[in-house]
């Protein structure tokens, strides 16, 4: 076994410790989703192609795959925290770039729009007159009351 063979296997093993170190670190994040990595074989090669009677030359990172899988909803007493059961994302809006997450924690701002931490703006598919919704563009959520104080 030559050592460049020997550090690919450290190499690799080192990314996916840092890939779990990560995944322990945010576990209590909401709407964090973990992360698997993903090995590849590195083949051994002749003048001819793959070589098919030698052994390989080691192993490689191909990827660090999010992993999107349902998480746990837990109820809060915030009326505004959201989840989404099976797949999908929150759109948001960061002053006019959308931006998507899976956290649903949200709150109002002092003009009434449904934000997050950072303040980007809940998106939403805005109501007809006559009922259902424009599906064909996205608006911030404003919660409006005719309540006075």
């Amino acid at each position: 076994m030559t050592f460049r063979l020997a550090l690919s296997g450290l190499n690799a093993a080192a990314a996916d410790i840092n890939v779990t170190a990560n995944n322990i670190a945010n576990s209590a994040t909401t709407g964090f989703k973990e992360s698997r990595t993903e090995f590849s074989e590195l083949f051994a090669v002749s003048s001819q192609g793959v070589a098919t009677l030698a052994a390989g030359s080691g192993v490689r990172v191909s990827d660090i795959a999010q992993q999107f899988g349902q998480g746990n909803i837990d109820f809060t007493d915030n009326n505004l925290d959201l989840a989404i059961s099976g797949s999908g994302f929150f759109t948001l809006s960061d002053q006019g770039a959308l931006a998507y997450t899976r956290a649903g924690a949200f709150k109002t701002d002092s003009e009434g729009f449904v934000v997050n931490s950072l303040g980007q703006r809940l998106q939403v598919y805005p109501p007809l007159l006559g009922g259902g919704f424009n599906t064909g563009s996205l608006g911030d959520l404003r919660l409006v009351s005719n309540e006075s104080a």
